[in-house]
């Protein structure tokens, strides 16, 4: 137990402000002070710190009114309120417990007040005192950015207090005129009270007022601290390595650190001063938390106050920016876990996170997949989203059920929508769960990744998702993508949309340039190789070339089927007709839907071959690959890609097929090269079933056989001629008997 003698509660209350404190707060510290034995006065005196809401004989007033209850309010809530401001009992001694450790050291704290060496602070002999206020403009401030600044003043209980002031010109327009001024900063800025001095803001304003909702860029912080040796406060502000722009000599008894803050918005610059005044205050440096608004005063340097300097006694200090000082201050004070035995855990291991891809992926882990372009890659993550909302099955695998946010970065709204009913249309599913699948469209909108992450965050943390799809990656990555530091730092925004949503983060990325096939598939993300291996599982797509024999066999399949489907719907009986053979056979099932159908329903049919056809010759083949972190290695599956859904090949036509670039460019030439016998042979075929096709309108033309074949007339008498079974009379194409 802490335990604080009461002519220490006053030193510790120092470290509470008044002004940040609610209504009920403020109270308690004054029943704290009354139930420990301090006076009224006391707490009137700390309260008047608080200028805008002390009132002079309130304390007095209520002080009166605190008659005691059966569980009052003591001193501990003092000490508490301190400790949570960063005193700690070190500051004031304490009695140690058996199990304190000595010389212990606290979280972020960097600066041992025992040792400090103080800096003097020296009033510069020559006196620029436009100089001074040049320099700080053109620092703090861009060209064009709106400056606040306030010259007169106000008296209130003996204290002055500056007024609104002016907001209406820029850094650029103010440094001119004082450049031009010759010394007189009053003829520019108006006059001031050479007792009280004068002030200015640190962050640009919109140009019409002076409150928070003003500041168009929350640049810098204010560090004041009227309680400490001023060489005190110089030696601890540079021993914390603060990244201060400009640290002024209010003239009296502080010095002002304007600190670069860089905060995106209000919400982040608020939470960052609060991790710069804690910083502060728990290495010594008791800061004035009034201090804390974006459009606070500070002291303007280049004027005088009550005889002594307003002046700059340094620029540029300590770490460059923000985020070095943060790293700098929590790589000595990390806040990792502690690590743990084993012996301790093992009869009690914690619960694996649950599957969300069966055997390829759990909830709450990372999964990136890649591919060249034109693999689908999009509409597989697509697919996905469909088969996680309904907790069907992804191309090889089960998904479990729950709901799932689609980022869509790449696609404008009406196409991205569209793409998710055709996906379901052609997997044939019925969309039962759609209330499963939200999508947010920012094309056009999207920020990098450090920034979205904290805003998808935002937006997820009650909606339960079990998935997050990001698609795709290269419109939100920061920095070099082939620089692992600046990669990792960008995928561990990944982690941490995991972390704090317990989501799985799902993400695509292109493959680099040139012939995959030979490399590990590790190795063909574009970029750093930490695209690939910081992902729990990694699944790459790559393409398989299709050699002509596969082509024509696909052709074939889709041909017989297309007629098998007629033939059931036009003609009763018609497998009587049709042998088992003749179902795998394209010629045979074509002379059956000749014979047994009528022309007009022949005819009719023949569009539907004709799209399937092309259908076939339009479809590109794809194999794909895991490397997992969580799981044993799958087989690679072979995908046909028809547009717009991955069709697992369940048949194995695509088994031995070759990935694209997997052979030598010499090898692939030879493999191509046909007999010329039977590319004859091919060519007759060909023409024999174009004349039967275009025989079905009654005469055989030249110009009909052309547009059936997609080959130029002088092509069609050629192969009449190579044929030689056929003749050609005035465009008329016959054949022989």
């Amino acid at each position: 137990m802490i335990i604080v003698d009461n002519k220490n509660l006053l030193e510790i209350l120092e470290y509470i402000e008044p002004s940040s404190l609610e209504y009920q707060e403020w109270v308690n510290v004054g029943m704290g002070l009354k139930e420990a034995g301090y006076t009224a006065s006391d707490w009137d005196s700390w309260s008047r710190s608080d200028v805008s809401r002390y009132h002079t004989g309130e304390c007095f007033r209520k002080w009166d009114s605190f008659q005691g209850t059966s569980s009052p309010v003591t001193a501990g809530t003092i000490i508490q309120m301190a400790k949570n401001n960063g005193w700690s009992p070190e500051k004031s001694g304490h009695e140690l417990e058996w199990d304190d450790i000595i010389g212990a050291k606290e979280d972020l704290v960097i600066v041992d007040k025992n040792w400090v060496e103080c800096k003097e602070v020296i009033e510069p002999e020559y006196w620029d005192a436009v100089n001074h206020l040049v320099k700080y403009l053109e620092i703090i401030f861009e060209a064009s950015e709106n400056v606040g600044y306030v010259t007169e003043s106000w008296e209130k209980d003996g204290k002055y207090l500056p007024n609104k002031g002016c907001w209406d010109r820029t850094a650029g327009e103010l440094i001119q005129q004082l450049n031009q001024c010759k010394g007189d900063i009053g003829s520019v800025l108006g006059d001031y009270k050479p007792e009280v001095g004068a002030w200015i803001r640190f962050n640009p304003l919109d140009g019409k007022g002076v409150k928070n909702e003003n500041v168009t860029e929350f640049k810098y912080a204010l560090v004041e601290s009227d309680t400490m040796d001023i060489d005190q406060q110089n030696a601890i502000i540079r021993e914390l390595e603060l990244p201060v722009a400009c640290l002024v000599h209010s003239g009296k008894k502080s010095l002002h650190a304007i600190v670069k803050i860089d905060a995106a918005n209000y919400d982040e610059y608020r939470k960052r001063v609060d991790y710069l005044y804690n910083v502060c205050q728990k290495n010594g440096l008791k800061v004035d938390n009034q201090n804390r608004n974006p459009s606070r005063l500070s002291r303007m340097p280049g004027v005088m106050r009550s005889g002594k300097k307003q002046f700059l006694v340094d620029t540029n200090m300590g770490k460059e920016s923000w985020k070095e000082w943060q790293e700098w201050i929590e790589g000595i004070n990390d806040d990792l876990p502690e690590p743990e035995s084993m012996s301790s855990v093992w009869d009690n291991l914690p619960d694996l996170a649950p599957p969300l891809i069966n055997n390829v992926l759990r909830q709450g882990h990372k999964m990136l997949l890649a591919g060249p372009s034109k693999a689908g890659k999009s509409f597989a993550l697509i697919e996905l989203c469909c088969a996680i909302a309904e907790g069907k099955q992804w191309m090889n695998w089960d998904c479990t059920q729950g709901k799932i946010m689609y980022v869509n970065l790449e696609l404008d709204r009406a196409s991205c929508l569209h793409r998710f009913k055709d996906v379901y249309n052609a997997l044939g599913w019925q969309p039962k769960s759609l209330n499963n699948i939200d999508i947010w469209n920012l094309r056009g909108k999207s920020v990098p990744m450090d920034k979205l992450a904290p805003k998808l965050i935002r937006r997820a943390q009650k909606k339960n998702y079990i998935a997050i799809i990001i698609d795709p990656i290269y419109k939100v990555i920061t920095g070099d993508e082939n620089s692992a530091d600046q990669m990792a730092n960008f995928c561990n925004q990944f982690d941490r949309v995991c972390t704090e949503l317990g989501a799985a983060v799902i993400y695509c990325h292109h493959h680099s340039k040139g012939s995959q096939g030979s490399k590990r598939s590790m190795d063909r993300a574009s970029g750093s190789g930490v695209f690939a291996r910081d992902p729990d599982v990694l699944m790459d797509l790559i393409e398989l070339e299709l050699t002509d024999a596969i082509l024509k066999q696909e052709t074939n399949k889709v041909v017989c089927k297309v007629c098998e489907n007629w033939l059931r719907k036009h003609v009763p009986n018609w497998d009587k007709e049709v042998s088992l053979d003749d179902l795998c056979s394209q010629s045979a099932m074509i002379d059956h839907c000749k014979n047994l159908m009528n022309s007009n329903t022949y005819r009719a049919m023949q569009n539907d071959l004709f799209e399937a056809e092309k259908s076939a010759h339009q479809r590109s083949a794809w194999r794909i690959e895991g490397t997992l972190r969580e799981f044993p290695k799958f087989p690679p599956v072979n995908l046909w890609f028809d547009y717009p859904v991955h069709n697992v090949d369940t048949v194995g036509s695509l088994k031995d097929v070759d990935t694209e670039g997997e052979k030598a460019p010499w090898q692939k030439a030879i493999e191509k090269r046909k007999p010329k016998e039977a590319k004859a042979k091919e060519r007759k075929e060909a023409f024999e079933t174009a004349f039967e096709a275009c025989g079905i309108d009654g005469s055989v033309t030249v110009e009909s056989l052309s547009e059936y074949m997609g080959v130029t007339d002088k092509t069609v008498r050629s192969r009449v001629k190579e044929h030689g079974g056929f003749w050609i009379d005035e465009g008329i194409v016959g054949k022989k008997t």
